[in-house]
């Protein structure tokens, strides 16, 4: 006997394989509130055998995930429809796939439009400050190397519309440095062209400029090496790429010296993206432009950003309804 437990570990195995492993923490995470529901429902999935599973089950996850967030359920509950199409392919439950799709249907949210929220005022503040030599002063060469990592780093962000992951990830092959190109592997295992600006390309030279003696040193071709490399005592001289989470830790340490303790958090890596997609739309009027440049899938993505800023509403309210008035008094 295969209880549903086991099933369900060997569906996220799949996961594991063929997905990201955002998305397989993802679906582990909403499976293991499904099992929570099942027990719930007197459905023990540790001993109760995968052929017991029905199609109400998922309908009892759709009314427990009512206090998640609309996305939250979606996402969710799409992960609950992966692992029932799995039992159906394999032919390891009896699984009516319509009726599933149906429940979720008549019971799910559909998940409102939110407008990115960034502070493209403190982001250009950040920018600024990152790209003047005297706001970041060195004391060894350490500090120094790091400063124009995150220099170059902070204006790649920006430019380019790379998500943090895909920067970290970024060998110095992978850059065409006459066209001021790079081939990525993005979102979904999907390759594509990122351009870089003149700035951000300048302050890639200068960083790796200042590079050259540990790139020189460390034995391997320099086209295999990291564009953004670790400059701390763990890393010595070896050049090791940056992760993720450091990305993260530039951000927040550059937004903290050049806006002050009170704007941590306000600003994270995935900010600049937003910021990137709104200067092309408002640089453009582009939608299709910014959909390509920005590699989303649905432009009702992109569609997102597409709206005006408070100053713009302002402005367009006072030529209305004021500006007419200002001229009859004169």
């Amino acid at each position: 006997m295969t209880t549903i437990r086991e099933t369900i570990l060997n569906y996220l195995e799949t996961v594991q394989l063929a997905r990201s492993q955002h998305t397989a923490r993802t679906y582990t995470n909403a499976l293991n509130i499904f099992q929570q529901v099942l027990r719930k429902h007197k459905l023990d999935p540790d001993d109760s055998p995968v052929e017991s599973l029905k199609e109400d089950a998922i309908a009892w996850f759709a009314a427990y995930l009512k206090d998640y967030s609309p996305a939250s359920e979606q996402v969710y509950l799409q992960a609950a429809t992966g692992f029932y199409e799995f039992l159906a392919a394999g032919q390891l439950a009896d699984i009516n796939l319509p009726r599933i799709r149906l429940l979720i249907r008549q019971r799910a949210r559909r998940p409102g439009i939110r407008l990115p929220q960034f502070p493209a005022n403190e982001i250009e503040r950040v920018l600024d400050f990152v790209s003047d030599p005297s706001s970041m002063p060195a004391n060894d060469e350490t500090e120094h190397l790091r400063a124009m990592r995150d220099r170059a780093f902070l204006l790649t962000l920006a430019d380019t519309g790379l998500r943090v992951h895909e920067a970290c990830k970024l060998r110095r092959g992978d850059i065409d440095w006459n066209e001021g190109r790079a081939v990525v592997i993005g979102k979904g295992d999907k390759q594509a062209v990122v351009r870089f600006s003149t700035r951000s390309m300048k302050a890639l030279k200068d960083y790796l400029s200042v590079r050259a003696v540990l790139d020189g040193g460390s034995g391997k071709p320099l086209p295999s090496l990291p564009l953004f490399a670790r400059h701390d005592k763990g890393a010595g001289k070896k050049i090791k790429p940056i992760t993720t989470a450091t990305g993260r830790n530039i951000v927040s340490e550059r937004v903290k010296q050049a806006l002050g303790d009170e704007a941590e958090g306000r600003i994270t890596p995935h900010s600049f993206r937003h910021y990137f997609v709104t200067t092309v739309l408002r640089g453009s009027g582009n939608l299709k432009l910014a959909q390509e440049l920005a590699r989303h899938a649905n432009i009702q993505v992109t569609q997102r950003y597409a709206h005006l800023s408070d100053d713009e509403l302002d402005k367009g309210y006072y030529e209305i309804f004021e500006q007419d008035k200002t001229k009859d008094k004169d």
